[in-house]
């Protein structure tokens, strides 16, 4: 069954998407959560006319994301956290503090856009996070947990 997509559905696609999922998945879960709409005549004519109509504000916005992730790369972060003597932190370091990092830096990053290949950082030391700023532009940032 096809059907347009009208948010980003992880690990489905993205919004504006036209995508062939299970009618099940469809009529019980995306379509009566607002996910998506079903991929009939007149509404893939208007999503076509939408895409077209919208090609130049993507365009715009990658450019910006692309520009901001020029900027992010040189960018290291330092996250204090009080730590044992043998390295171990009191707690963890998670994509909130990450995200509160990048603000104190200068950069607004939401961070259900910050995924770390760890869920949780318990040790410290030096890791990398990549972070989502367009859905076709990610750019990983190197940072280093130190110990207050």
């Amino acid at each position: 069954m096809e059907i347009i997509l009208l948010q980003d559905v992880d690990h489905v696609g993205s919004a504006n998407d036209v995508v062939n999922v299970k009618p099940g998945f469809a009529r019980n879960y995306l379509i009566p959560k607002g996910f998506g709409k079903m991929a009939t005549k007149s509404a893939l004519k208007m999503h076509s006319e939408n895409i077209k109509q919208r090609a130049h504000k993507e365009l715009k916005i990658k450019g910006n994301a692309e520009a901001l992730a020029t900027k992010m790369e040189k960018v290291t972060l330092s996250i204090g956290a009080k730590a044992s003597e043998n390295g171990k932190i009191f707690g963890s370091v998670n994509s909130i503090q990450l995200s509160e990092a990048l603000t104190a830096k200068g950069f607004s990053v939401d961070r259900k856009s910050i995924s770390l290949k760890e869920d949780t950082i318990k040790e410290l030391g030096k890791y990398e996070v990549t972070i989502k700023l367009h859905k076709e532009v990610s750019v990983v940032v190197p940072f280093e947990v130190v110990a207050e």
